[in-house]
């Protein structure tokens, strides 16, 4: 049987409604990146405004300080790294269907065309570029290397990268301006570090300064501290976890491919679903009532 295949019939099953029926007091935070197909994202958020309760991180807060509890089949829509996509594409979007979401941005990257580091290592080795610390020329297997490494390793990497090559990828980054743009059309903005290195493989010092630079900036910009904040590549990090709390952050998340669960959670270790704008519609199913998360898990996947 194919995947998609696979999908329908699970989308379709006993199991996908009793998971649906269990989601009270679960939260299904969704992990976006880039939205890169408009049609099959709209698709999604109809989906969610029919079947599930779509909320903003005010009502999540609500309900953890006990102020207002969350509908049951709550849904809360995020995005990682701050690609454009977001702004040009998602945004206008939710703003049609009055659907509110967190954006966690790359501070480092703003007001630049400078790519994140990944995307640049997946351009130079696909240009011919290599280095001698890690002889691969698959750019995925490369990223999932460094990302392994102690974080200086990884720099190191990179720059033998850059020195291999004349190629200088370019992308272009979201502006300052932007960013509030995007609080106006309902889209709030949470810290992703300065420059999304994996904070356990940072010294402590590096893990402390990439939270609080891009604290900063995030705050000279929008005119107020950031509250939320996701841990890069979902990662935790418990020094980076008491740094957070010192600096009066609110939320933070994971990227670990659960349901959080809102009775007795750790407000700075809030689980996500992984989930991509292009994935069909029976797939989405399954993933926000949690029965392809469960069955992920079981199988002993991460």
């Amino acid at each position: 049987m194919t995947t998609r295949a696979a999908d329908r019939v699970l989308s379709a099953s006993p199991a996908q409604a009793w998971f649906r029926r269990t989601m009270n007091r679960k939260l299904a935070a969704l992990a976006y990146h880039e939205v890169s197909d408009a049609g099959s994202f709209r698709s999604q958020l109809d989906h969610l405004n029919e079947r599930y309760q779509p909320v903003s991180l005010d009502d999540v807060l609500a309900d953890m300080n006990g102020t207002r509890p969350l509908p049951d089949r709550a849904v809360l829509l995020t995005f990682d790294d701050g690609d454009r996509s977001v702004l040009e594409v998602a945004a206008p979007v939710l703003a049609e269907r009055r659907i509110s979401g967190v954006a966690f941005v790359v501070a480092g990257s703003l007001d630049s065309d400078e790519p994140h580091w990944w995307d640049e290592v997946t351009e130079l080795v696909g240009d011919g570029s290599r280095t001698s610390l890690v002889g691969s020329s698959d750019p995925a297997r490369l990223v999932r290397a460094l990302k392994a490494m102690p974080d200086a390793r990884r720099l190191a990497l990179i720059g033998d990268l850059r020195r291999s090559s004349d190629v200088r990828p370019r992308k272009p980054q979201l502006s300052s301006d932007e960013l509030k743009e995007l609080e106006r059309l309902g889209i709030e903005i949470g810290n992703h570090t300065v420059t999304h290195p994996c904070l356990p493989r940072c010294s402590a010092e590096a893990s402390r300064r990439e939270i609080d630079e891009a604290h900063a900036r995030l705050t000279t910009i929008l005119g107020h501290e950031p509250r939320a904040f996701a841990y890069p590549n979902g990662d935790l990090d418990e020094r980076a976890e008491t740094r957070l709390r010192e600096l009066g952050y609110r939320a933070a998340f994971l990227f670990d491919h659960r349901l959080a669960r809102l009775d007795g959670i750790d407000s700075l270790r809030i689980s996500r679903v992984r989930t991509d704008a292009a994935v069909p519609l029976d797939r989405f199913s399954i993933l926000v009532s949690g029965l392809h998360p469960a069955i992920h898990h079981l199988r002993g996947r991460h």
